[in-house]
């Protein structure tokens, strides 16, 4: 589904937002962070469930395959609102690049040398993240607002993903998906 990428095909840079892409971000975050912990459950529990290879990372959680025991379980909750807080760092940030960026590569260092999480998670999460904003919020996801989202995306995985090779993870690549 998703194409190998060598450090080499990484790109210069994040291609950054407009003042109006920032605008779109914050105003839909804003409705999205209202019901941030059941957003972060739904989207994790749609990431562990399609994508289970993820949960490897997770021996807090990794054996639960019913939905309703991961919605029980209190580690992927936490996990989430972990997860939403970093998203909300970031939109909080939007118009403070290095801000941005020093979020984003706290994150990244612990995922590559802490936890060991193969980069393409991130990726993936990215993915699961916009639909189920798109389904959750559709008033608020319209099609242009989801392309804005998506670039955002696309930008934080460039700063995760430069994080993981400072951190000297060899190659941004993902045998696991």
């Amino acid at each position: 589904i998703f194409p190998e990428m060598e450090a080499d095909d990484r790109p210069e840079r994040a291609e950054p937002l407009s003042d109006t892409e920032r605008d779109i971000i914050q105003d839909t975050w804003g409705h999205v962070y209202k019901n941030c912990d059941d957003v972060g459950v739904s989207v994790l529990i749609r990431f562990f469930i399609n994508f289970p290879s993820a949960k490897q990372y997770f021996s807090q959680f990794q054996d639960l395959d019913d939905p309703e025991e991961m919605e029980r379980s209190s580690q992927l909750r936490q996990h989430a609102r972990r997860v939403m807080n970093a998203i909300n760092s970031v939109v909080d940030n939007l118009h403070d690049p290095e801000k941005v960026s020093s979020v984003l590569a706290l994150v990244g260092k612990a995922h590559a040398l802490k936890h060991k999480v193969e980069p393409m998670y991130f990726k993936i999460l990215s993915g699961v993240m916009l639909e189920v904003l798109s389904e959750d919020f559709p008033e608020f996801f319209t099609a242009e607002v989801q392309l804005v989202w998506t670039k955002l995306m696309a930008a934080l995985y460039w700063h995760v993903t430069g994080a993981y090779t400072e951190a000297g993870w060899l190659q941004v690549s993902s045998s696991a998906v």
